[in-house]
């Protein structure tokens, strides 16, 4: 019982830790993608053209418009993944793929 209780608590730190601030989301994100080389390497900035273009949609879902500054390239489009949003949830922080617009 006691082990069931450690393992629990250190998966529920682990998913805080992973999801604490956008950008440690937004890498955990694309790192479960299958990309973990852009996970790690690429920059992230705030993506302020899709932020000002939709600033009321975005706080109305508690969210900001974030780029990878080296984004992984899709396999199966070739296409490049790099803008995402990151919505805001309590404390934690998810992220979803926002598309090249």
């Amino acid at each position: 019982m006691k082990k069931k209780v450690i393992m629990i608590v250190s998966l529920l730190v682990v998913i805080i830790l992973l999801h604490s601030t956008p950008s440690m989301a937004l890498r955990t994100h694309i790192f479960f993608w299958g990309y973990p080389k852009a996970a790690i390497s690429s920059g992230i900035i705030e993506d302020k053209e899709h932020n000002e273009l939709y600033k009321d949609k975005f706080a109305e879902i508690n969210a900001k418009a974030y780029t990878l500054t080296n984004p992984p390239i899709e396999k199966a489009t070739q296409g490049e993944l790099r803008n995402f949003l990151v919505r805001k949830f309590g404390f934690l922080h998810f992220a979803e793929y926002l598309g090249n617009t």
